[in-house]
C-alpha cells in the first residue's frame, strides 16, 4: 500500500475536521498525517491528508469526502509533482561530553538548536519525511527524550494552484 497525499479545501468553520476524520475512521482508513490551516482566503481552510491505500481505496476516500457539504475541492498531490515538508521538535539528552557531536549532526542535517539546558537540547528540523526519519534514527544513539512532528504540508510545483 502506498501513501497518498490529498489537499482538501473546506469551509473554515467548527466541526469540519472532526467530520472528515470521522468519515475516514468509519471507512477504516488510517490517517497517516494530517495538517490543517488557513489559506490565502480567510473563509477557506486547507487540510493536507496522508492516507494509505491502493488506487481503489483512494478513489473511495475522494468520493466519500466529496459528499461532505463543507468540502470545496479535493486534489491528489503526487510526490514527484509537489513540494512536501514536515517540522519536528526533538528533545535529546545532551551530556556535556557529547554536545559537540550533536551540534555537528544538527549542522549536517541543517537543523536548529532552539533550547539548551544542563541535561537536554531541543532541536528543530524541517524537511521531508525521509530526512526527518534519518535524523531521528541518528539521534536515537544519544537518547531521544521527547519527539513531536507536524503533519505533512504540500504544494504542487509550478504556477497552478489548488483553488475553489
Amino acid at each position: 500500500m502506498k501513501k497518498n497525499t490529498l489537499a482538501v479545501l473546506v469551509v473554515n468553520k467548527p466541526g469540519v475536521l472532526a467530520r472528515i476524520s470521522g468519515l475516514l475512521s468509519r471507512r477504516v482508513v488510517n490517517i497517516e498525517s494530517i495538517a490543517a490551516g488557513y489559506t490565502e482566503e480567510p473563509d477557506v481552510t486547507r487540510i493536507t491528508l496522508d492516507v494509505k491505500g491502493d488506487e481503489q481505496a483512494l478513489e473511495q476516500v475522494i468520493k466519500q469526502l466529496s459528499k461532505l457539504i463543507d468540502v470545496i475541492k479535493i486534489v491528489e498531490l503526487k510526490t514527484e509533482e509537489s513540494v512536501e515538508r514536515e517540522l519536528a521538535l526533538i528533545k535529546v539528552k545532551a551530556e556535556t561530553s557529547r554536545r559537540s557531536e550533536i551540534v555537528n549532526l544538527v549542522s549536517v542535517f541543517r537543523a536548529n538548536i532552539i533550547d539548551v539546558n544542563k541535561e537536554t537540547m531541543i532541536i528543530e528540523i524541517l524537511g521531508d519525511e525521509k530526512k526527518i526519519n534519518a535524523f531521528c534514527a541518528v539521534l536515537d544513539d544519544y537518547g531521544v527524550v521527547e519527539l513531536v512532528r507536524t503533519g505533512k504540508i504540500a504544494l504542487s510545483r509550478g504556477p497552478l494552484a489548488v483553488k475553489q
